[in-house]
């Protein structure tokens, strides 16, 4: 049987080009690319290691507007400094604040992309030694001297105050995936082995980070499925083989899971082709008020 020619991994890059120069933005963003890429090996066991969770998603704040399932893009919702929490319980994150591909999904179940719950289940199995005390949040931006001179040293710290032995790094939105490809190069070369857990291939790869495990599933869903336990498992196991057994940088795995038998989905997101006029005016007016947001909370961090 011959594959969809539509079913090949979204050009992110590319996608995200062209959908900002349609809404007048003339300057193309340059994606981070490193032609080197740190590596390091987990120094003991898998199961005898701790093993840290990195989100770009939010602590929810009430006060900050619409942040449930299937909320339009919140820029006050953003946060602008690493963070670290808790990890005991079931803490309340939502992604309202990136573009994650909401036409097909929604983000109703938050293990899709903070897969806490199962790093739990990891451990009380014994495939791992502990879940870190903390899991860390860090960031989404697109200056990329920020995230490296700031944000990564800091998630470093945060990492080496709570013994982590390795990272688990699950994006969502497509800077996402560069911010936690930059930090996961960064906790690397510190010596802590890292995976990233992601959905935009071309986006990883082309900054280079030492294990990344593709799903190709829309933004938003990088740990498995929604409301679909079996494909959660499988992923996470799926990682954790990766994090032990990749035997040198750039060692990219995909998921052998489909998110449908259609390969349409993945001609949605950021489609400039698919735009008429109204709706690039629309969008472009948007656009500025969600900048202007984000500035002014940047502006007080």
């Amino acid at each position: 049987m011959q594959a969809d020619p539509q079913d090949v991994p979204i050009s992110y890059m590319e996608r995200t080009r062209s959908y900002y120069r349609a809404l007048g933005y003339a300057e193309p963003y340059r994606w981070a690319h490193c032609a080197e890429v740190p590596f390091t090996k987990l120094r003991k066991p898998l199961a005898a290691c701790r093993i840290g969770l990195v989100t770009t998603a939010a602590l929810y704040d009430p006060a900050l507007g619409d942040q449930g399932p299937g909320a339009p893009y919140n820029a006050a919702a953003k946060f602008h400094r690493v963070y670290a929490h808790s990890t005991a319980g079931t803490p309340n994150l939502r992604i309202a604040h990136v573009t994650y591909d909401r036409t097909h999904t929604s983000a109703v179940d938050a293990n899709c992309w903070f897969p806490l719950a199962q790093l739990k289940r990891c451990a009380a199995i014994g495939m791992i030694g502990s879940v870190s005390p903390r899991f860390y949040g860090v960031p989404t931006t697109r200056s990329q001297r920020s995230t490296v001179e700031r944000d990564t040293p800091e998630l470093l710290e945060c990492a080496r105050a709570d013994q982590v032995d390795a990272m688990i790094l699950v994006p969502n939105c497509p800077v996402c995936h560069q911010t936690l490809s930059l930090a996961a190069r960064h906790l690397e070369a510190a010596g802590i082995p890292t995976i990233v857990m992601g959905c935009a291939k071309d986006i990883v790869e082309h900054v280079g980070v030492p294990r990344f495990l593709f799903s190709d599933f829309p933004l938003g869903n990088a740990a498995g499925k929604p409301l679909d336990s079996g494909s959660q498992i499988f992923t996470i196991d799926l990682a954790f083989e990766l994090l032990a057994m990749a035997p040198v940088a750039r060692t990219t795995v995909q998921s052998p899971l489909r998110w449908s038998a259609s390969a349409a989905w993945k001609q949605d997101f950021c489609n400039a082709e698919r735009l008429s006029e109204a709706d690039i005016a629309r969008l472009r007016a948007e656009h500025e008020g969600h900048r202007a947001i984000a500035r002014a909370g940047s502006e007080m961090n």
